[in-house]
């Protein structure tokens, strides 16, 4: 509940300063794609500047996803691999107790069955 709220009183104010930027914005902008003739470009596209403005900031946001989703992914793989030992050694204890005759770990006593606990380490200076 407290997440949308949260989420209520960023999203509502952004959307009020895009829709004011378009309103005030709506004069259109030459974008020349032709770096080497500026005085007669090949390639021209006519956009208001509202939407030009829109693009780049939805290009910059993509770009930064993905550059940030590419940095995690030794953090990722880390995880992966701390999940498959966990299985391996979990399929082991138990084929161990099964040899052993040992009585099995009843679900009250046994503790709950979480992920890894991984900590990201502060990067280094």
């Amino acid at each position: 509940m407290i997440r949308r709220i949260a989420a209520a009183l960023i999203l509502v104010p952004l959307a009020i300063l895009l829709v004011s930027l378009a309103v005030a914005n709506r004069q259109s902008v030459v974008i020349s794609f032709d770096p080497f003739d500026p005085a007669h470009p090949a390639v021209t596209q006519a956009l208001p500047l509202y939407l030009l403005m829109l693009m780049i900031l939805i290009g910059g946001v993509l770009l930064g996803g993905s550059a940030a989703w590419i940095k995690q992914a030794k953090w990722r793989r880390a995880a992966r691999l701390a999940d498959a030992q966990r299985r391996e050694l979990r399929a082991e204890v138990d084929r161990l107790r099964r040899r052993l005759g040992s009585p099995a770990v009843s679900p009250q006593t046994a503790p709950a069955e979480v992920g890894p606990r991984l900590t990201i380490p502060p990067p280094a200076a």
